[in-house]
Formats: structure tokens, C-alpha cells, sequence
């Protein structure tokens, strides 16, 4: 299963690591992963469990 909120659609990100120790100049590559959650949903009375970021757990609890 991919890592991605099935939401949104976000999906983990990648760059470089900040490295501000000093005289340090390398470059590690580094990924950001969304921080996905289970949710469950009720639609057309079926019950589903969705993986979805926090931000759409957010948006759905106001709903």
C-alpha cells in the first residue's frame, strides 16, 4: 500500500537535509513522509476505513 492520503492524494516529499552544524557543507538526502491516520467513513451506509492525513481527519471531523 503506497503512502498516500487517499484523501488528498499527498504524498511523501524529498530534498535535501538542512544541515546548519557549522562548517559542514555535505548533502543528505532526506524524504518527508504525510503523517497518514485511519478514518473511518460512512457513505452510501457502508463503513470504510480510509488511511488520510491529519489535515483531512481535521476537515472531516467538522463536517
Amino acid at each position: 500500500m503506497a503512502r498516500a492520503c487517499e484523501v488528498c492524494g499527498k504524498r511523501p516529499i524529498t530534498g535535501w537535509n538542512p544541515q546548519s552544524v557549522g562548517m559542514n557543507r555535505k548533502r543528505a538526502g532526506r524524504r518527508w513522509i504525510p503523517n497518514l491516520q485511519a478514518l473511518t467513513v460512512t457513505q452510501d451506509g457502508r463503513t470504510t476505513t480510509l488511511r488520510a492525513c491529519t489535515r483531512c481527519r481535521r476537515t472531516a471531523v467538522k463536517a
